[in-house]
């Protein structure tokens, strides 16, 4: 358990490293970079399609890791998805700008977030997999949760590396200095890597393997056992939206109201320091009382919350940026965050669960990795910034009735879960 989940903690910290630190540069770099000069808005909402790009490329992605994890086994596919995703991350810090190659600059850069979408398409359903599969009851939302923890070390981390680049001279930022991080994402995939290649394949998979359970297609049985759970796992994903909204569009839109680029990257830092440490502690109150309440209590906090957020940052109060920033990141939503990767693989069997888990995120994320780009396009050129909050609310309150409308797992065993639901887990559903 312990080994899995410090797997699942490095393998998200390096995934969400690479994956959030490209959400920075699409920020403060990539628009003076990648495209043309001469009209600064064109070129931000171009970087923020570039981001999006990801999220297109994450379904696919869940198709291949979903397919080779149910097939050959976890632990293979995850070293895999670790291995492109920090090599496309380290390509990325080679790329010619704009200036030098012209049109094949934003070219090579969409075809680098393109692998690093495949790769994240399969990542956290592999790892939140292995750890809830190696999990008793009662820990079995805990130990998963430690993959969460990890994308927050990735988010401190990619925050981190961007604050000596911020503070850079603009010319020696644009000319070198953004590329430093992107190369130093090759430290922590050794690191990463070593850990994940001494994981043992779950008992219950290798169960499965020997009883000839294996399916020759496990994404085509999965849509026709699973597709209500499906479609809960790619609703409940958009509580993914608040976290995004404010690590793109909040940060563009702090800047152009007139806050520091540095100020709101220690935002992030803050609450995701902090909820390095919540997020297990909210995985934990789901365990014992259950993951549907806290997944959609979380999630409706961050709809309300967002309003005030956005409200101080047009203010310019950055205390009051700090504190809801923090409250949103390491409060509602650690809530959601701490119980998905036990909650969405729970509603899956083992012989399809990469498969379903993955595509279900993937498929939510990418509608939530186009918010920004919606929210920068709505709000335009003003300093209206209610369009992005009612994005963020609305996606909040979808996510919080597939919430409720799925099935409580917490105390089901793992032999039962995907399966029909049974006497005893409507009595549940009724207390």
């Amino acid at each position: 358990m312990r080994r899995a989940a410090l797997a699942a903690y490095l393998g998200g910290t390096l995934e969400y490293y690479d994956f959030y630190l490209y959400g920075t540069a699409a920020t403060i770099v990539f628009p003076k970079i990648f495209f043309p000069a001469g009209n600064p808005a064109l070129a931000t909402i171009s970087s923020f399609a570039t981001l999006g790009v990801a999220y297109v490329a994450r379904p696919f992605g869940a198709i291949l890791w979903g397919h080779l994890g149910d097939r050959i086994g976890r632990k293979r596919t995850l070293v895999m998805t670790l291995s492109l995703m920090g090599m496309s991350t380290f390509l990325i810090g080679l790329l010619p700008a704009y200036g030098q190659a012209g049109t094949w600059a934003p070219i090579l850069l969409v075809l680098m977030r393109v692998l690093q979408g495949v790769s994240a398409g399969g990542e956290t359903a592999g790892a939140a997999s292995v750890a809830m599969e190696e999990s008793p009851i009662g820990k079995r939302a805990f130990y998963p949760s430690f993959t969460m923890s990890g994308i927050a070390g990735g988010l401190i981390l990619s925050a981190v590396a961007f604050l000596p680049i911020a503070a850079m001279n603009e010319a020696d930022r644009l000319a070198w200095g953004w590329r430093i991080p992107f190369l130093a994402s090759a430290l922590v995939l050794v690191v990463a890597f070593l850990v994940r290649r001494t994981l043992a394949e779950p008992v219950i998979f290798e169960e499965a393997a020997e009883q000839r359970e294996i399916q020759k297609l496990p994404i085509v049985t999965m849509l026709k056992t699973h597709p209500k759970q499906l479609a809960q796992v790619a609703l409940m994903t958009l509580s993914s939206v608040p976290l995004i909204v404010m690590q793109s569009f909040g940060l563009s839109f702090a800047v152009r109201a007139g806050i520091a680029s540095s100020t709101m990257l220690w935002v992030t830092i803050s609450g995701n320091v902090l909820s390095s440490i919540t997020i297990p502690l909210m995985a934990l109150l789901s365990d014992r009382y259950g993951r549907r309440p806290v997944f959609a209590g979380g999630i409706l906090l961050c709809a309300v919350l967002i309003w005030p957020y956005l409200s101080a940052i047009s203010a310019l109060d950055v205390p009051l940026v700090f504190v809801v920033g923090i409250v949103i990141i390491a409060v509602g939503s650690a809530m959601p965050t701490g119980v998905y990767p036990a909650f969405f693989a729970e509603l899956f069997n083992v012989k399809v669960r990469y498969s379903g888990m993955s595509l279900g995120m993937q498929i939510g994320f990418v509608v939530g990795g186009f918010t920004p780009l919606f929210a920068t396009t709505l709000v335009g050129g003003s300093l209206d910034w209610s369009p992005a909050a009612w994005i963020v609310s609305i996606t909040s309150v979808v996510a919080a009735a597939a919430a409720l409308w799925a099935r409580e797992t917490n105390r089901s065993s793992l032999e039962d879960l995907g399966n029909p639901i049974t006497r005893s887990d409507r009595r549940q559903a009724h207390v």
